[in-house]
């Protein structure tokens, strides 16, 4: 079955990308991204379904065949869906040395979660913050569920360096002044992601140019804005510092990974949770700030 609504142009075929996982009732089909990211997508992708040119979309749960890109292909050993993060590359990186190779797709944290309750995935990276008792994570898990720690990141408006519409002025400054500007263009995120909440949030309800322009991931932001096909978006300092963007600091996030207490492969989770502590000096020197006690305490 595919997992979410995927939508199409009516009166016209069209063959979407998708990526298998394991689901409680057999395979499910995650479609895969289109624009920014695409060839990202394109190598996570394991075949395609066909949208009929009369039908304007897919709902979720439909029933569809799969062509297959390769006949043996199966269901990845550890199925990552939620929030992106460049940590979170290295993290997999470091599972892959060691032959173990993840289905990762970037849907967003609360896309994550939703997938992580049907039981689609085994892992949910996640960085939602509860605002009613200023909590990250925790307060969004369901009974079941508990939180691998993973790492604290810090978040904000990323733009081009020397741009008067930013430069020298706090997040609240500066998004006056863009927003003011017509002509300003925006680069937002997907919805369903961490990122896109607190966007939405800033903005309180305004819908400004480029809103709905939403790639999946930190880096599709910052090269966008790099790039010059946006002035500004959310991202994190990281990819803001590998791109030599003005960056505005707005949120330090706690990005974790949801599972189930009682997970399909246990051996599995205990290589993802040694691949987190393995990958310590990598996540520091990108810029994050490991959440571990135990590495705390290491480092102090």
């Amino acid at each position: 079955m595919v997992a979410s609504r995927l939508p199409s142009e009516l009166g016209r075929t069209e063959f979407a990308m998708v990526a298998l996982t394991e689901g409680a009732a057999g395979l499910v089909a995650h479609p895969v991204g289109k624009g920014s990211g695409a060839v990202t997508a394109f190598a996570q992708a394991d075949g395609f379904v066909t949208v009929p040119a009369l039908a304007d979309h897919l709902p979720a749960g439909e029933e569809v065949s799969v062509t297959l890109f390769s006949p043996a292909i199966t269901a990845p050993p550890l199925a990552i869906i939620g929030s992106h993060c460049i940590g979170l590359d290295r993290v997999v990186g470091h599972l892959t040395a060691q032959g173990i190779v993840p289905r990762l797709l970037a849907t967003g944290s609360q896309s994550g979660l939703a997938a992580l309750r049907r039981r689609e995935c085994d892992i949910a990276p996640i960085h939602l913050l509860d605002p009613e008792t200023g909590a990250y994570n925790a307060p969004f898990l369901t009974e079941g569920m508990r939180l691998i720690p993973g790492w604290r990141r810090m978040q904000g408006i990323v733009y081009r360096a020397g741009d008067p519409r930013f430069e020298g002025r706090t997040p609240e400054g500066a998004l006056a002044a863009v927003l003011a500007d017509g002509a300003a263009i925006l680069v937002n995120r997907n919805q369903g992601s961490g990122t896109r909440v607190l966007t939405d949030r800033l903005l309180a309800g305004q819908r400004p140019q480029g809103y709905w322009n939403q790639p999946a991931s930190h880096n599709a932001v910052a090269a966008a804005v790099a790039q010059g096909r946006a002035d500004w978006g959310m991202a994190i300092q990281p990819v803001a510092d590998a791109l030599g963007l003005g960056f505005l600091p707005v949120a330090e996030e706690h990005y974790d990974f949801a599972v189930w207490a009682a997970p399909r492969s246990a051996a599995m989770l205990a290589a993802f949770d040694a691949a987190i502590a393995a990958s310590h000096g990598a996540l520091v020197a990108l810029g994050f700030t490991p959440a571990r006690k135990e590495w705390e305490e290491g480092s102090a």
